[in-house]
């Protein structure tokens, strides 16, 4: 099982430069473990692209079943405290914006706060150099 954060996931459902890496990463490992707001962030990210002219109304359709496949086979890392608490420490260490630690908190509470040995997939900059910096292995290499 890996830690997928929502800039990672969004490429699974529509078809960008990203997405034959997400997609070999997936093929290796269909463990997929995320936030609670991951489907809901995925969302905002098909709707904008509607918004802008860059996905059409079918191909929106089509990324929500994709969506939809992936969060039934998905594990959630659901809200708490202890979440929180961990989001805080690491906007005190990292130059993270909340939603940043809002990804990376998770992949914490997944691994038992053991990020050496575990995966984290991302595209997002802040998210991969603080995830790197915690101990954990970040997905894909080159990114």
């Amino acid at each position: 099982m890996r830690f997928w954060d929502t800039s990672a996931i969004v490429p699974v459902c529509v078809q960008e430069p990203a997405s034959p890496d997400v997609k070999a990463i997936l093929v290796k490992d269909s463990g997929v473990v995320v936030w609670w707001a991951t489907r809901t962030e995925c969302v905002s990210a098909l709707t904008r692209q509607v918004r802008e002219g860059v996905l059409t109304g079918a191909g929106e359709q089509q990324a929500r079943e994709v969506l939809e496949a992936l969060s039934n086979a998905w594990v959630e890392v659901q809200p708490s405290e202890t979440l929180r608490r961990t989001a805080e420490r690491l906007l005190a260490v990292h130059p993270l914006r909340a939603a940043d630690a809002f990804q990376l908190a998770p992949a914490f509470q997944w691994c038992r706060g053991q990020p050496a040995g575990n995966a984290l997939v991302s595209f997002d900059a802040r998210v991969r150099e603080a995830g790197r910096r915690e101990g954990f292995g970040v997905l894909p290499a080159e990114a």
